[in-house]
């Protein structure tokens, strides 16, 4: 099989214990063409200094800051590979993922993202990817839906990456991967989800607990929708969101939905000559669960 080179590329910040793990396990991909990027956050728990002393094959690139997803877009910007996989700091590829991804790309010119099966890692499950190994057709057949993609595990095309303006960086956290599936699915590329590419994840319910994930959720679904919807759909969709910001605020007793509502309104101009809405098809079967938003004091 051709071997063109695959960029994995994370970002890290204060995950020391995890991102090792997920890189000791990369060192297992069965792929011979492959290079790791890892940027870092500014992390302070010695993330830094681990990596430069045991995983010297890591190209690593250290931000002076917490960017938040732009470190995204600084590892793919030094990616030199055809194909760019992304994972998260706690998630890592199957050992046959990266040559299965590329199989898939090279029989298909117009398929832009290969989205991956991401399970729970805690559930590990050798015993099912030797049953996939038998199953030849592996693709997602979704006749009355587009997907996106899990920033989990994900292929992508480098040159395609890189002609919709990579990671939306004004989001800084979540939606980023919805919102590059619009612009990837608008100029006629393809997100397939096929079940024998595998990546696991650390699910953790940290984030449940912390301030960050709600209120970023809830901003971001304001952009995600102003920045990507025609202008009736964005006037009923904002609505819509703002009722379920007041709904949800009071019915879990917090106001951090509401500051999410204002903080999307005040930051706005951040959205300044991004605008652009899709064709209606995606439009239409593009799903978004933006309920998830509210789902975190529940």
């Amino acid at each position: 099989m051709n071997t063109p080179l695959v960029s994995i590329v994370s970002i890290c910040w204060n995950r020391k214990a995890d991102i090792c793990d997920s890189l000791r396990k990369i060192r297992e991909i069965e792929y011979d063409n492959l290079e790791v990027i890892l940027v870092d956050n500014f992390s302070t728990d010695g993330t830094v200094e681990e990596i430069e002393e045991n995983f010297k094959e890591v190209k690593l690139i250290k931000m002076f800051k917490n960017i938040g997803i732009e470190a995204y877009n600084i590892g793919f910007k030094n990616a030199k590979g055809k194909y760019i996989i992304i994972i998260d700091d706690d998630s890592f590829p199957h050992r046959q993922a990266v040559s299965r991804m590329v199989e898939k790309f090279e029989k298909d010119e117009k398929l832009g993202v290969v989205a991956f099966d991401v399970r729970n890692f805690y559930n590990y499950d050798s015993v099912t990817m030797e049953k996939i190994e038998e199953n030849r057709d592996t693709k997602a057949d979704a006749k009355d839906y587009l997907m996106a993609f899990n920033g989990a595990g994900a292929g992508v095309r480098r040159d395609l990456l890189e002609q919709v303006g990579f990671y939306p960086e004004e989001f800084f956290l979540y939606w980023n991967e919805q919102d590059t599936a619009f612009r990837i699915l608008d100029i006629g590329y393809k997100i397939e989800f096929f079940s024998d590419v595998v990546s696991y994840h650390k699910y953790s319910p940290k984030n449940r607990a912390s301030w960050r994930a709600p209120l970023y959720y809830t901003r971001n679904a304001f952009w995600l929708i102003w920045k990507n919807y025609s202008l009736g759909v964005t006037i009923k969709l904002t609505f819509k969101m703002i009722e379920d910001c007041l709904y949800y605020s009071m019915e879990q007793k917090t106001f951090v939905y509401l500051k999410g509502m204002f903080l999307a309104f005040m930051g706005s101009k951040n959205l300044k000559g991004k605008r652009k809405p899709v064709d209606k098809y995606i439009e239409d079967n593009l799903r978004i669960p933006f309920n998830v938003s509210f789902t975190f004091f529940k």
